[in-house]
């Protein structure tokens, strides 16, 4: 059996001679964009096409011929969408579910293969990582134990991608909501949480909620014209 995962982090990388050993499954890892097409699947004609964590639309052709399975942190169909981390946490949500989902062309509506709790308390990084291991086992869980999906219950709620602006810590209310914005974007490749004055620009990881006060690392720089 050969089964396909798709990914842009390199924590998932780290799973593959698990996956293997425990499914005796031959597993293709794909990173980059070009690499992800109908023609290579076709060659390769794996039962499973994994994205644990794909930052691209992925093409028509290529789900309407394999048994695709996207991975979304949601409890779907509550929070469609896009940054659900992020979203999730800035409406004080905190528990979630991790949810493997056919992957078809409307946004994060396909039919369930399973759900799996999520917590979101720590960095964006460590529930990244503890999302990448919950990942890891329904991947072969799936393969184990193939089962058919079932189509969505509840009410649609969608979320909207959120912007690196969005990230601005000024219009936080409490502490609270600063220690939750710093936190939920500590993560590689993510623009932080940050505050502006006139020339200066603040961004904030490594936060831990004290009584009354917030401890963080902070990085300043000057403000570039134009921004």
């Amino acid at each position: 059996m050969k089964v396909v995962i798709a990914s842009n982090k390199e924590w998932h990388h780290r799973y593959v001679s698990e996956i293997e050993a425990r499914t005796s499954a031959e597993v293709i890892y794909l990173s980059a964009k070009q690499d992800l097409t109908c023609e290579k699947l076709q060659k390769l004609q794996p039962e499973w096409v994994f994205f644990s964590h794909w930052s691209y639309l992925v093409p028509a052709d290529i789900y309407e011929n394999f048994r695709c399975v996207i991975f979304h942190m949601t409890d779907l169909p509550f929070g469609r969408g896009g940054s659900p981390l992020q979203n999730l946490i800035a409406r004080g949500i905190y528990e979630t579910k991790l949810s493997a989902i056919r992957c078809v062309k409307e946004l994060d509506g396909g039919e369930i293969y399973k759900k799996v709790p999520l917590s979101l308390w720590g960095t964006a990084e460590e529930i990244y990582l503890r999302a990448a291991e919950l990942t890891k086992e329904i991947m072969i869980d799936l393969v184990l134990n193939p089962v058919e999906p079932k189509p969505q219950e509840g009410e649609v709620v969608a979320f909207q991608r959120r912007k690196p602006a969005d990230g601005n810590i000024s219009a936080c209310e409490n502490l609270e909501q600063v220690f939750d914005y710093i936190r939920m974007l500590d993560a590689e490749s993510y623009p932080a949480a940050f505050l502006e004055t006139d020339k200066w620009r603040l961004e904030f990881s490594r936060a831990s909620l004290r009584d009354g006060e917030i401890l963080a690392d902070v990085r300043i720089s000057s403000r570039k014209e134009g921004k």
